[in-house]
């Protein structure tokens, strides 16, 4: 079995990366090709207004770690789910379709950063981690200790991970026994099942398949923007649900 401390580092995951939201907020996501980053849907909404986030307004940071990144790229085209609804209430369709799809302008071909694979839904008790930037340590990735998928809830995973606001987007990974990390769901929000925190999240299944359809058929297209100063942003976080 592959030892934990072997991925304890950030820079094991420059494919992991911040995506920078008008300057003002950030989530994470993750290169699934050179030129595909999947995040969670709830992340292209503006949290005030409710409303899509131009694609101009947004940029993807590849590793970044204490103000540098190994590759900046801004965003050609996003799509969620077509059946997410930013606008609905808290429930589990809103975390099951809680996923999305980045397009960037002009692809990632980096030796030092390869776009992971992904995988089918894990069952019951598998072993799963995350890596985020959280608002807590939103400077450099962090891989969290494993914890388990403890129950899955009408298309939802429920897991024993605890998150923090800035986590929204997150990469679930599983790994093999050679400790290949597979991106298997998207961390979409943070709850308490029994007293304890855990944390909601949109597994890929078919998903991926529609989120790629209807990346292909969006007419949508950005422009470039300037790389963004460092300075104070809010955090689009993950909604408090109960399940």
């Amino acid at each position: 079995m592959f030892s934990i401390n072997t991925f304890q580092d950030g820079r094991k995951w420059e494919a992991v990366g911040r995506l920078e939201i008008s300057g003002e907020a950030f989530c994470t996501g993750a290169l699934i090709s050179p030129s595909l980053v999947l995040t969670a849907a709830h992340c292209l909404y503006d949290p005030v207004e409710g409303t899509r986030v131009p694609v101009k307004e947004i940029q993807f940071l590849a590793g970044w770690r204490y103000g540098r990144a190994s590759a900046y790229r801004h965003v050609r085209k996003a799509v969620p789910l077509p059946d997410y609804d930013y606008t609905g209430s808290s429930n589990t369709s809103r975390v099951r379709n809680d996923l999305a799809l980045i397009e960037l302008q002009h692809p990632i071909r980096n030796t030092t950063i390869d776009p992971f694979e992904t995988d089918t839904r894990p069952e019951n008790g598998a072993q799963v981690g995350v890596v985020s930037y959280a608002h807590n340590r939103s400077e450099a990735p962090s891989f969290q200790e494993l914890c388990q998928v403890m129950s899955q809830q009408d298309g939802m995973l429920i897991l024993s991970c605890a998150v923090e606001f800035g986590a929204s987007g997150s990469p679930v990974f599983s790994f093999d026994d050679t400790g290949t990390p597979r991106i298997v769901s998207v961390v979409s929000a943070k709850a308490q099942a029994n007293g304890k925190p855990v944390s909601l999240t949109a597994p890929l299944n078919e998903s991926l398949g529609t989120l790629m359809a209807e990346l292909e058929n969006s007419g949508e297209k950005g422009v470039g923007v300037t790389p963004m100063a460092a300075g104070s942003r809010r955090d689009i976080g993950a909604k408090f649900i109960k399940p």
